[in-house]
């Protein structure tokens, strides 16, 4: 546990401690145990930092301010604490528009970014439902969350993978599943709308990788890349959790990612 005098970050670290580093970054709902096999191997090489964000799995839970601005400062503290130097920062879904905020609110913090099927490019019908999975998630807290989380994976994914995640979904307090979902789509400046999303990307200096399951995401996506070496790739008959679905495939991307970014110095 990681006092950063804004909020108790709990974290694990694995690897050489002078390695360069990677920080692995959870969703909604969700903890750091969900990057457990990739820290495992990523550790061979890297200095790994697995938190869980506030609000979630074993972090401090504020009564307020658990949104992705917050939780991006939060990790830029950690950073500045732990005296890594820049980082490549890999997020999922929610974790993937925290560590897109953290790369344009603190740049010195990031080398490169990875963000798994983002939280950010919303359009069209997922807008228009916004307002009324808000208010869902308001009412019900954990219990909206954890049905949404269970219709999210792919049909062959992995045995226990989706028990596991309703499991975690459901310990998460109910105001921080309405805090976190509001602060990804309505409050002032969220930026998970698609021309809020396409604002704050073109702001980012860092090269990116952003993997989609959606193809037309990706194609969206890759018309807003100005950083050279940033890459959108498609990963088609993927649930959302995609790295947990494809974790070998996750891995050797990451691998290959870092080392690149690290290699550029």
């Amino acid at each position: 546990m990681k006092d950063l005098d804004r909020v108790r970050l709990f974290r694990t670290d694995l690897g050489p401690a002078a390695a360069p580093a990677l920080l692995l970054v959870h969703g909604w709902g969700g903890d750091g145990r969900e990057w457990s096999r990739h820290a495992e191997e990523l550790a061979a090489t890297f200095h790994v930092i697995v938190p869980d964000l506030r609000g979630h799995g074993r972090s401090e839970v504020p009564r307020e301010g658990n949104t992705p601005t917050e939780m991006a400062d939060d990790l830029a503290a950690l950073i500045d604490a732990l005296g890594t130097g820049p980082v490549v920062a890999v997020g999922h879904s929610m974790g993937g528009q925290v560590v897109n905020l953290l790369a344009v609110r603190r740049p010195d913090t990031v080398r490169s970014v990875v963000a798994l099927d983002p939280a950010h490019g919303a359009h069209g019908a997922e807008v228009d439902g916004v307002p009324g999975r808000l208010a869902e998630y308001r009412a019900n807290g954990a219990r909206a969350a954890a049905s949404f989380v269970a219709g999210a994976f792919a049909p062959d994914a992995p045995a226990g993978l989706r028990t596991a995640h309703v499991r975690t979904t459901l310990g998460t307090p109910d105001h921080v599943i309405a805090q976190s979902y509001a602060g990804m789509y309505t409050d002032p400046g969220a930026v998970g709308i698609r021309p809020h999303s396409e604002q704050y990307l073109r702001r980012r200096p860092q090269p990116a990788l952003t993997v989609w399951t959606s193809e037309e995401a990706a194609t969206w996506e890759r018309g807003t890349l100005h950083v050279p070496g940033s890459r959108v790739d498609h990963w088609p008959d993927t649930g959302h959790y995609l790295h947990e679905e494809r974790p070998e495939h996750t891995i050797r991307l990451l691998k290959e990612w870092a080392t690149e970014t690290f290699r550029a110095l």
